[in-house]
């Protein structure tokens, strides 16, 4: 492989934003982009993403941490400049990771929970690739990538919020695609499979979910936030300057069987 292919993936000099990243998913692709040469703004809930920061980069310079809650649009819009400002009035890179899990019943289904997951899942998504795609478009470059989900292909059980949202994710992406790529954005999805996260702590170790999963993964094994680091540097990165609209499924197997 020569020196231009290895390039394609280069990150150098590009800032990036990732929320959800003090821990899981959001932790590995912040590290996976700083990794590349990229320089991540890292926002979260809690003090976990200053520690994330530290362990990704201990001088400080290339992961930086911002607090935010996305559930709460003021909040959003105000860590939102507080990273633009920091990186100078530009962006490279958006992930859209944060997201929360709430299951019940359908039938029992709290509408406050309903609220809580659509407003992290669905509306933050929306409103973060608004204000970066404002932002990019204006430079006439960006890539955005939104995490979707195993559960945007299926229903899933007690998790019809979770579904909703993340099938919605799915067809924003393919509609900002389709109004940004020909300016310069392009807007994909990674659709993670059953990765060992806090999300799934209810299906690890549950007897009569978790041996279904596994049956049914060709791997044989759950999948790891590491795991996600590849397709968030391709989709981030040169290499993928001709992909949008699409998702990308990270999943095992589990999807063809």
């Amino acid at each position: 492989m020569d020196q231009a292919t290895y390039n394609l993936f280069d990150l150098t000099g590009k800032r990036a934003i990732v929320t959800g990243a003090g821990q899981g998913i959001g932790r590995s692709m912040a590290q996976a982009l700083v990794g590349a040469g990229a320089t991540v703004a890292l926002i979260g809930r809690g003090e976990n993403v200053a520690q994330a920061c530290r362990e990704i980069d201990p001088t400080g310079k290339a992961a930086l941490p911002f607090l935010a809650d996305l559930s709460q649009r003021d909040q959003l819009q105000r860590v939102f400049e507080q990273v633009l400002s920091a990186f100078g009035g530009t962006l490279d890179i958006l992930v859209n990771n944060a997201g929360i899990q709430k299951r019940h019943l359908p039938e029992e289904f709290p509408l406050e929970d309903w609220d809580a997951v659509l407003s992290v899942n669905l509306n933050a998504v929306w409103l973060m690739a608004q204000l970066a795609g404002q932002v990019m478009l204006k430079q006439g470059r960006g890539k955005i990538i939104n995490l979707a989900s195993m559960n945007s292909f299926l229903g899933g059980t007690t998790v019809p919020a979770y579904t909703a949202a993340k099938s919605a994710v799915v067809g924003l992406t393919r509609a900002l695609s389709n109004d940004w790529s020909g300016r310069g954005v392009n807007v994909n999805a990674i659709a993670p499979g059953y990765i060992a996260t806090s999300l799934n702590t209810a299906l690890i170790g549950n007897p009569d979910r978790e041996p279904k999963i596994l049956a049914r993964l060709p791997k044989g094994r759950w999948g790891e936030p590491d795991d996600m680091k590849g397709a968030v540097i391709f989709l981030a990165s040169a290499a993928s300057d001709y992909v949008t609209g699409a998702t990308l499924v990270v999943d095992g197997g589990y999807l063809c069987t």
